[in-house]
């Protein structure tokens, strides 16, 4: 016959004899029950704190678009300063039309070799996502 009284040299705690006989009382079924709803809560949880996540990366991303537009627009009249300060610079050397052409020529020469790179980076994506030949 099996006894049930603990190991020698274990003491016998009142509360470790609660948390047994509770054990006991319970059955798999209660204990998968509770895990269900553990996991539901859990799983609601951490929708609910990605969903502030997400909320809060929308906000931030509002302010972030129009420091970006408004440096990019800064910029944009920095570079038609800069053109046109060319233009009067070069103005006594080439005179104001000679100054205008070659400043025109030079920005569109830029343009092309900035268009020419950007193809042949199409081309390399174009050839890596589709297995196309590049040219």
């Amino acid at each position: 016959m099996l006894s049930t009284d603990p190991a020698p040299g274990l003491s016998s705690d009142p509360e470790d004899d609660v948390a047994l006989s509770e054990a006991r009382q319970r059955s798999l079924n209660d204990d998968l029950q509770q895990l269900a709803r553990d996991a539901r809560s859990y799983a609601e949880a951490e929708f609910e704190f990605q969903k502030t996540r997400a909320a809060y990366a929308v906000s931030a991303s509002k302010s972030i678009i129009v420091y970006a537009v408004a440096a990019l627009v800064l910029v944009f009249f920095a570079i038609m300063a800069l053109v046109v300060g060319l233009v009067i610079a070069l103005g006594p050397w080439l005179t104001p039309w000679g100054a205008m052409a070659a400043v025109t020529l030079g920005l569109l020469a830029i343009a092309v070799l900035l268009l020419l790179k950007a193809k042949k980076r199409i081309g390399i994506l174009m050839m890596v996502m589709g297995g196309e030949k590049a040219s």
